[in-house]
């Protein structure tokens, strides 16, 4: 029985259903019914209907595949991928990059008006890309031992090395940690290939063991690379078991070869956990991070540093975020996940002073290094909480004030206490950068009852190819009622 009483089907692992798919998951699954049971269908976009075959039933739902297109989404179409449905990886590879950008517009828009409840809502248009592919800055290539490799599909073993190279590399697939073996990823920049080629080389050749998951035995862990495209630089870090790799003179001589790479390290990270890197760097040959710019701002940004992997629509969504700040030069703004100051400093340019923070502590080292390499001094740094940090200073010197908060928050959206925070300095404008539009919407929800209203959201494209989808609100102190009519400026 469901919640309200009706009877609904009982599905069975492996039974084959129809099913017409509505909408699509937050990891990227397409979402029907059939007879009041909720069907989530790996491989299938909305606007499918497709044959799919139970692979999970539970109380009130199943997760299946799609085994057969019945009838195409209209803007479906043929992956260029070998390994697109087997990696967990650009969900949306099955839809037209046109189709990709209505679809992450109804996304916001629903989030909008459903999560937050606001009632007339118009979304600005999004900011797609020119070019959706090879946008990367950042590619991480899990490694495992190569007998995984056998229960792939053809297109995944073509895609992988000999298993005389003792190891599989490649990405998870969805919901798992199971390799699936590949050579190259469209979304990172071209010639990354060849440092994979060149890191399979030095594993077979070495002794290095490709780290079980299942044993907590082996010695690497994940290829992770980086590179800053305004000025080309690349650093590879191996993610390793342990503090030290054999011959890793070895390594460096062959990647030293490959256009752009100056630098190698490993990242220790002996813990049997799903995090990718533990808390130690060490660096081995050249530079242990890469310059890059946004703007003509210029940052050092470590393998374990956050920093947007699209330096494309990072570039719009932080001029984006600067239009909505307002800045006159006469401004405190305050950036409450300030990371390693990216959008601290490149709103410092424009503001009287900024003050950034964040918890994590060698995030905030690398900020003031960068505020100092640019040669910015209106910019001041502190670790914490922001709902401690900012009672803090404030009661240190009560002048401090607040003109203008951007908050850049993960996933999870912000804290109900930094949101209270936020409240309490009671700022002119809140300029909102959110990769979730869900949490954002909740957020929005909050500070509209505290007192603000919201004047224009505008999504971008920080993800083709994924179902993931970045967005950018601009809130203005003033009345606000629960049923919000929004306006919108024109289109950055």
């Amino acid at each position: 029985m469901n919640p309200a009483g009706k009877d609904v089907r009982v599905f069975t692992k492996n039974q084959i259903v129809p099913v017409t798919i509505e909408d699509i998951s937050d990891t990227g699954e397409g979402i029907g019914h059939v007879d009041g049971f909720t069907l989530f269908v790996s491989r299938a976009v909305p606007g499918d209907t497709v044959r799919a075959r139970i692979i999970k039933a539970k109380k009130t739902y199943a997760i299946a595949k799609a085994e057969e297109i019945l009838e195409p989404a209209p803007g479906r179409v043929t992956p260029e991928c070998p390994v697109a449905g087997s990696c967990g990886g650009c969900q949306l590879s099955y839809l037209s990059y046109e189709s990709q950008l209505v679809l992450k517009q109804k996304k916001v828009e629903d989030c909008i008006r459903r999560i937050g409840g606001f009632a007339d809502v118009s979304v600005l248009p999004i900011i797609g890309m020119d070019e959706p592919r090879a946008y990367r800055n950042k590619g991480q290539f899990p490694v495992g031992p190569a007998q995984g490799a056998k229960t792939f599909s053809a297109d995944a073993k073509k895609a992988n090395a000999s298993p005389k190279a003792g190891a599989s590399i490649g990405f998870y697939a969805g919901h798992s940690h199971r390799i699936v073996p590949t050579a190259s990823c469209g979304m990172l920049w071209p010639g990354h290939e060849e440092i994979l080629a060149k890191v399979r080389e030095y594993l077979a050749v070495s002794g290095a063991t490709p780290y079980d998951e299942e044993t907590g035995q082996g010695l690497v862990r994940h290829i992770l690379m980086r590179k800053g495209f305004a000025t080309g630089e690349i650093v590879v870090c191996l993610v390793v078991n342990g503090t030290k790799i054999p011959k890793p003179e070895f390594l460096w001589e062959l990647l030293k070869t490959v256009p752009g790479v100056v630098g190698l390290c490993l990242n220790v990270n002996r813990e049997k956990t799903n995090v990718i890197l533990g808390d130690k760097l060490i660096p081995l040959f050249g530079k242990a991070s890469v310059t890059d710019c946004i703007g003509d701002v210029r940052f050092e940004i470590s393998p374990m540093s956050f920093y947007q992997v699209n330096p494309v629509q990072t570039k719009v969504l932080y001029d984006t975020a600067l239009a909505y700040a307002g800045l006159t030069g006469n401004e405190t703004v305050w950036d409450l996940y300030c990371g390693i100051g990216t959008i601290s400093l490149f709103l410092a340019k424009a503001a009287k002073k900024v003050y950034g923070v964040e918890i994590v502590p060698e995030a905030i080292e690398n900020a003031k290094e960068n505020a100092r390499a640019n040669n910015i001094k209106n910019a001041e740094f502190y670790v914490g909480a922001a709902e401690d940090v900012f009672p803090r200073l404030v009661k240190e010197n009560p002048a401090i004030g607040a003109d203008v908060i951007v908050v850049d928050p993960p996933r999870k959206g912000c804290d109900e206490k930094l949101l209270s925070t936020m409240l309490a300095m009671a700022p002119e404008r809140i300029v909102y950068v959110s990769c979730d539009p869900a949490t954002l919407a909740r957020d929005l929800k909050v500070l509209c009852a505290g007192g603000y209203r919201i004047d224009r959201v505008q999504p971008v494209d920080q993800f083709p190819g994924s179902v993931h989808v970045e967005s950018v609100a601009l809130l203005q102190k003033g009345s606000s009622t629960r049923k919000t009519t929004v306006t919108f400026g024109r289109e950055i």
